[in-house]
């Protein structure tokens, strides 16, 4: 069973590797007005590893080993090519030894700041394209980017850049706070618990002092700390940001997950142990006898080890959980709050070594928590299928299936706690204990909770982690939106003349919620726009995009949103990993030489190549050319009166123009 897991991970590896095809330099583009007669445009590179990016700035006339930027012609009157760009970012000087020359790059990232000169009353949309060339070793990949935006207010344009960092801090947060919880939980399991009084008495009586007693029961906690937040620093290195979108769009890599989640789930259970070789844990535990720093290291080392059968399963659990947040740092925070949680009763106790005899006994019931988190496991491994089921459209686990699959593992569970399932390495259960009967209560209210959801309730706490509801066969709850479809139509001529032009591409296979019509391809989308005179709000979106669904439940469902959505604009979802083939005759290569050969991987170009961005959800809204409404690039944002303001804010632009 241990190779079976590690050809798993072997193969999760090789597919992480194989989608590492990435262009040498990312750009993000964006305008704003820093006053009345002038607006800064700003071109944002980021450059990946082994790659640098020259400067825009000349150093002779005659200076070929620029970046560049190339006004549209309607912009050459605002544009002082005399004028240098502001360049923000750490420049190196290198000396070429093949042309004698001082080359000026950035290996990192880098802000080009260009000022434009118009008043803000002659402005409309700012179009160009920014030429770069790049080193890499001996080649010099080069390319060109086309920009078309619409400036902003400087006002405006922070206060999206703070929406976005406030996002950030806040899923990072929650990232901290679950892993922490996890580890503490992790510090229960029968590999761990039994370790604890004796690790601390082991420190507190062996040390010549109570001081040197405390320094080592602190120098191991931080070693255990190091020992899971290290390698999860390494692998970021080594595969970058790219990996986070990899892991929770690729459906190889979700098949993968799913399938340990269930090797982890049904050790857990008690069929077997995964374990490390054991001859890893004799060498740790042999170098652990040399004092200082070093031997108390190898202790810390010595105890992940052992206990990788128990933590393991936890710890594979929150890197799939918190790769699929798209912040590059949540897997290192994730695996830095684990290492705390799980290090954290070392040093307590340490401290307050009183409070050892405090501690319950160990027993039977460390092996029903494992067993419990066995139940757990099997639940967050379907959703990983789920995902799968979606982007290959097998509509094997549909809404109503998942929910049945969720109720009957919390019944399970449930009566698990109660004593009436027993496995054979469970101990006798003479008598619930309080505690169990309260957990037996949550767990049954739980199922309880998602029994409705069967007939269509939106279940919104769990929106991220159920599949859409536009899955579901049979839902009570979309009958309301079919009937202000059908009232609407009666009295709408917009409506009359939508129906005139139906969307067709892809709706044999997606959809949306709600009773809201959307167009799954943007040429026919814009025709739409075109004739309905109506801008466009594109929703860049995914089937395994959990805070996709959460704006939907939370943010769409909502009368005043979903009624700006459905009357205001012709909504066009892109989803970016459809795996539905292109025609032969649309299958391209794109400027960085990757085949576009999906509906999938062509909304996710465009995206890329038209506003910079690869997350979802992205919502953008266009006029009826093409060109953004707002510079704002919208994300998940739950509060439902700031994306009012905004549909209300872009809408009220295109009535403008």
């Amino acid at each position: 069973m241990r190779n079976f897991f590690l050809v798993l991970f072997c193969l999760f590896l090789l597919n992480i590797v194989s989608a590492q095809d990435i262009k040498p330099v990312q750009f993000h583009f964006s305008a704003n007005f820093i006053n009345d007669s002038t607006c800064q445009l700003q071109i944002g590179a980021k450059i990946e590893k082994g790659n640098a990016l020259f400067s825009a700035i000349k150093q002779t006339p005659d200076d070929a080993f620029i970046s560049q930027l190339l006004p549209d012609s309607s912009l050459m009157h605002a544009f002082n090519a005399d004028e240098k760009p502001e360049e923000k970012g750490k420049l190196e000087i290198i000396k070429d030894t093949a042309t004698g020359m001082d080359f000026r790059l950035y290996t990192d990232t880098v802000t080009f700041l260009y000022n434009l000169h118009f008043s803000k009353e002659d402005s409309s949309y700012i179009k160009g394209s920014f030429s770069w060339l790049a080193r890499n070793d001996s080649s010099f990949p080069s390319g060109q980017e086309n920009f078309s935006l619409k400036p902003s207010n400087n006002t405006e344009t922070l206060k999206a850049a703070s929406t976005t960092n406030d996002e950030s801090s806040k899923s990072l947060s929650s990232v901290f706070l679950i892993c922490l919880a996890a580890g503490l939980l992790a510090v229960l399991t029968p590999c761990v618990f039994p370790l604890v009084p004796v690790t601390v008495s082991f420190f507190l009586k062996k040390s010549k002092s109570r001081a040197e007693g405390l320094r080592n029961a602190i120098t191991y906690s931080v070693s255990i700390i190091l020992i899971y937040t290290i390698p999860a620093i390494i692998l970021t290195l080594i595969f970058g940001d790219k990996i986070l979108y990899t892991i929770s769009t690729s459906a190889i890599s979700n098949l993968i997950f799913f399938l340990i989640f269930m090797v982890f789930a049904i050790s857990f259970f008690g069929a077997f142990e995964i374990q490390l070789p054991n001859s890893w844990a004799n060498k740790a535990d042999s170098k652990a006898g040399k004092g200082g720093f070093t031997g108390i290291f190898f202790m810390a080392l010595t105890l992940v080890i052992v206990s990788f059968s128990c933590t393991g399963p936890i710890v594979g659990t929150l890197l799939g959980q918190t790769s699929s947040q798209g912040i590059a740092m949540a897997p290192i925070i994730g695996m830095f709050a684990f290492g705390l949680g799980l290090a954290l009763p070392f040093s307590l106790f340490a401290f307050f070594p009183s409070m050892i005899h405090t501690l319950p006994k160990s027993g039977g019931w460390l092996n029903s928590v494992k067993v419990c988190f066995g139940f757990i496991e099997l639940a967050l491994g379907l959703k990983f299928l789920s995902n799968v089921d979606l982007i290959y459209h097998w509509r094997l686990l549909d809404r109503e299936i998942f929910l049945v699959l969720w109720i009957v593992i919390a019944l399970f569970m449930g009566l698990y706690l109660l004593g009436k399932i027993k496995f054979s390495h469970d101990s006798p259960l003479p008598f619930i204990s309080v505690p169990r009967l309260f957990f037996a209560i949550a767990t049954f209210s739980f199922g309880l909770y998602l029994l409705p959801g069967l007939w269509g309730a939106p279940l919104k706490a769990l929106s991220g982690l159920l599949p859409p509801i536009t899955t579901q066969d049979f839902n009570l709850d979309a009958l309301q939106y079919k009937f202000v479809n059908n009232s609407t139509s009666s009295n709408s001529s917009n409506n009359a003349q939508a129906n005139s032009i139906p969307p067709k591409r892809l709706t044999d296979k997606l959809s949306v919620p709600f009773g809201l019509t959307a167009y799954f391809d943007l040429n026919e989308g814009m025709a739409a726009a075109k004739a309905l005179n109506k801008p466009v709000m594109l929703d860049f979106t995914g089937h395994s995009c959990a805070n996709c669904r959460k704006m939907e439940q939370q943010v769409w469902q909502d009368p005043e949103v979903l009624k700006r959505i459905r009357n205001n604009f012709v909504l066009i979802s892109l989803y970016v990993d459809e795996s539905q083939e292109l025609p032969e005759n649309e299958k391209y290569t794109n400027a960085r030489n990757e085949n576009i050969t999906t509906e999938g991987d062509k909304n996710l170009d465009y995206e890329i190549t038209k506003f910079g961005f690869n997350a979802q959800p992205l919502y953008m809204f266009l006029d009826l050319k093409g060109n953004p409404l707002s510079g704002i690039k919208y994300g998940y944002d739950p509060d439902i009166s700031k994306f009012i303001q905004h549909l209300d804010a872009v809408k009220a632009a295109f009535e403008k123009e």
